[in-house]
């Protein structure tokens, strides 16, 4: 399936669900949920948004949740695009979970994207979440070098 509004515009499963949310402070945000409960959600967020804050922010939200949280400092290259970001590992209800946040910084905006499932699924549904996420920066970013300024 493809999401192309508001500017974003990404491909992602077909038996996935998607749900659109935006706030009063202008961020705007997208999540799309597995049949088994994982998901991907996309926010984006005012230009000049510090995405260090962001990322430092989500993972104090996850200990609050979460106090057995693991986190590990990460950083992806896509399509010679920079995402900095966090992987974290916690457990739930007796699972074990692996999330990840990714920070994009453009021109116009500063994207994060957030995925999250259970580690007995995270092997096979890890790929889908970069395939979405390599999809976002092809269709809505483009190969741009300049993007991750």
């Amino acid at each position: 399936m493809e999401f192309n509004r508001n500017g974003i515009h990404f491909e992602y499963p077909d038996n996935w669900a998607i749900e659109e949310d935006t706030s009063p402070d202008g961020a705007y945000g997208i999540t799309v949920s597995a049949p088994d409960g994982a998901f991907w959600s996309l926010s984006r967020q005012p230009l000049g948004a510090d995405s260090q804050h962001l990322i430092d922010a989500t993972g104090d939200q996850l200990r609050g949740e979460y106090p057995d949280l693991e986190v590990y400092p990460r950083s992806d290259d896509v399509f010679g695009t920079s995402l900095s970001g966090a992987d974290f590992n916690f457990s739930y209800l007796d699972l074990t979970n692996t999330a990840e946040v990714r920070c994009l910084n453009t021109p116009t905006a500063c994207y994060i994207v957030f995925c999250q499932a259970e580690d007995r699924d995270w092997s096979r549904l890890h790929h889908v979440f970069k395939a979405m996420v390599t999809s976002f920066i092809r269709e809505t970013i483009g190969n741009n070098p300049s993007s991750d300024e």
